[in-house]
């Protein structure tokens, strides 16, 4: 049963980033422009060519900040990445032991220490 969880989440989240994969795309070219215009503004003396670099790194800000739901891909992204991860954990390793006896908690950590 959870692994049908895990490979539901999954799919929904895989629609999401398929869904978001222009944006992130707009949101990633964007994003280096404005970077480059910001080096670019910091490099010259001139009034001019920072009047130029100011207004080509202000359009691309705009740009990103229109691209903000590519943010719901890139969340997509990392669930996808932590449902890989989890898949083919054994049911001890996701377990967390919730007995309010120390003495047990610790002779269930002492024997997971000692198989590895």
């Amino acid at each position: 049963m959870k692994k049908f969880g895990l490979f539901l989440v999954g799919v929904i989240a895989f629609c999401i980033l398929l869904g978001n994969i222009g944006p992130l795309v707009g949101l990633a070219i964007s994003l280096v422009v404005s970077y480059y215009a910001v080096k670019e503004f910091m490099k010259t003396d001139s009034t001019a060519n920072k009047v130029l670099w100011g207004v080509i790194g202000f359009i691309a800000i705009s740009f990103s900040i229109a691209n903000v739901p590519a943010i719901l891909g890139l969340v997509a992204a990392y669930i996808l990445y932590v449902i890989y991860k989890n898949w083919n954990k054994s049911k001890e390793e996701v377990t967390v032991v919730d007995s309010s006896d120390p003495f047990t908690n610790f002779e269930k950590q002492w024997n997971a220490l000692n198989k590895k």
